[in-house]
């Protein structure tokens, strides 16, 4: 099982791709939430291109060893977004859905803190075979399941004194 690496251009081509699956699917939604931080880049540029809110909702597990080793998976209270209320029809987007405990974890906590929803869908860049969530719309179904090398995680291993150097 390799790794894989995804250089800038790939993973913007990648979102692209995704919001164009979204979008001849035909299905109709009036909100995107973002599951921070790996969703945060894909809800903006699906906020930007659907002409829809987006609304952050921050979750963290993966948080030891530069966040490569999985923790119990932790919720925030609160969504962030501009608007009143979340929407009814909500597409939430992530980078990728790996065991699946996060968006399982999250479509429940959304429908249960936001009881007016009538309908969610999920999308995400990468789904790996061992997931036990299966998510609405995919760019990638890795069979093998490699740990995913996204172009940002340099700033991972940065320090703010490394920007010195620039």
């Amino acid at each position: 099982m390799a790794d894989l690496h995804v250089s800038w251009d790939d993973y913007h081509k990648d979102i692209e791709r995704l919001a164009k699956l979204v979008h001849d699917s035909g299905w109709e939604f009036d909100q995107i939430v973002c599951i921070a931080r790996g969703g945060l880049r894909i809800g903006d540029i699906f906020s930007r291109v659907f002409k829809l809110p987006l609304a952050i909702l921050f979750t963290q597990s993966y948080v030891e060893e530069q966040g490569t080793v999985r923790g119990e998976i932790t919720i925030s209270q609160h969504i962030a977004m501009t608007s009143r209320r979340l929407g009814e029809k909500v597409l939430v987007v992530d980078d990728l859905v790996d065991s699946g405990v996060t968006l399982v974890a999250v479509k429940a906590h959304l429908l249960k803190a936001h009881p007016h929803i009538r309908e969610m869908k999920t999308a995400v860049l990468w789904w790996k075979a061992i997931s036990r969530f299966h998510p609405d719309y995919h760019v990638t179904y890795l069979t093998d399941n490699p740990w995913i090398h996204q172009p940002f995680e340099s700033y991972d291993l940065m320090k703010a004194e490394d920007l010195k150097k620039v």
